[in-house]
């Protein structure tokens, strides 16, 4: 079974930065892409940052500039580096990965509560 674990969130103070991790137990010729996603209350989950197997970077105009995602492909490793944090980012932040073996599909993990106080 595959599986897709979250650590790093917390509480922080306007200004501070965290850094998230995220492990799936897959092969690393089966992931295609991984990235990060959020959600706040009362609001639809967004993309926050992808990133390709190849190392080709997205982000979302809100994280430009300030976080910075990174990825190990041989330990299936994802990492988003957040830094300038706002209390706009206050979410739960999910980690994502697209699977392929003759078919894709998504993983996503439980989910890491990061709370940014003003």
């Amino acid at each position: 079974q595959v599986q897709l674990v979250e650590s790093g969130g917390g509480l922080v103070q306007a200004g501070g930065s965290l850094r998230l991790s995220c492990t799936a137990s897959e092969s690393t010729r089966n992931i295609n892409s991984m990235g990060w996603y959020r959600q706040a209350p009362g609001k639809q989950r967004e993309l926050v940052a992808t990133i390709s197997k190849s190392g080709i970077t997205n982000y979302a105009d809100s994280a430009k500039g300030r976080f910075a995602i990174s990825r190990d492909n041989a330990k299936n490793v994802v990492f988003l580096e957040m830094n300038s944090l706002k209390p706009e980012d206050t979410a739960v932040y999910y980690c994502n990965a697209v699977v392929e073996r003759s078919y894709a599909y998504d993983l996503w993990g439980q989910g890491t509560q990061v709370t940014v106080s003003s």
